[in-house]
């Protein structure tokens, strides 16, 4: 079973701290609620979560002093920290980051725009815990040097051709739609259209060359695939 990614609600107010976990649970993470900052820490000592929301007024220790300490602590300071309150000036924005937050969104809030800078958090985070190399039959990928080869011969991709590969390859076998893609590769904050994904798998599939593009298949009605898995009729150029 794929593993949710979890977030960590360090919120004390219940009704907030609610309508955030239903949201992200219908956006497939895994929410864990705090009330505060002695009930967060048991929560971190437990096992760390992929991501904190932390809200700034807190009773106790603030979220400011919180953020602080974990992001100076050796095991939890990788751990993304979005800050949430209702303090907007500009001059608390600055402390929030300075105490180590990644991100900061200020209260009233839409829970749309809060998932989309929990997804832009992790992906932003990914390349600090996912360095080695993916391979995939004979296509491989090498995410800490940006190095893709088939065959062992080198493979050259734009930008997004390679980050659409990489997500593909780190989610191989799976069937993935348009949208899906979007929200994967380009984020679900940048409002783009489907047919934009289908462009740059066709200039990937170029790219990639008759051998290797045949493992990225067309599943028609659905998206699209990466599979180690080629048929031999399938070597003939496949349409995006």
């Amino acid at each position: 079973m794929r593993r949710l990614p979890s977030v960590l609600i360090v919120e004390d107010e219940s009704a907030i701290a609610e309508l955030i976990s239903v949201n992200l649970r219908h956006s497939g993470f895994r929410p864990i609620w705090a009330s505060d900052g002695t009930s967060a820490q048991s929560e971190i000592d437990a096992a760390l979560p992929d991501v904190i929301l932390l809200d700034w007024m807190l009773p106790g220790e603030s979220g400011l002093v919180l953020a602080k300490r974990w992001r100076s602590h050796p095991r939890s300071k990788l751990v993304p920290i979005i800050m949430l309150t209702a303090r907007g000036d500009e001059i608390d924005r600055v402390a929030g980051l300075d105490a180590g937050a990644d991100d900061y969104i200020a209260k009233p809030f839409s829970t749309k725009e809060l998932v989309a800078r929990i997804r832009a958090v992790l992906r932003r985070r990914a390349p600090e815990h996912d360095m080695a190399v993916v391979t995939i039959g004979q296509l491989s990928i090498d995410a800490s040097t940006f190095r893709v080869s088939y065959q062992e011969q080198p493979i050259k991709l734009g930008p997004t051709e390679y980050k659409l590969l990489h997500y593909l390859m780190t989610h191989d076998e799976r069937v993935h739609s348009r949208s899906q893609l979007l929200d994967q590769v380009w984020g679900d904050h940048v409002f783009i259209e489907e047919r934009t994904v289908d462009v740059h798998v066709k200039r990937l599939r170029e790219s990639l060359g008759e051998g290797a593009a045949a493992m990225l298949e067309t599943v028609r009605g659905a998206g699209y695939r990466l599979t180690a898995k080629v048929q031999a009729t399938q070597r003939s150029t496949l349409p995006a």
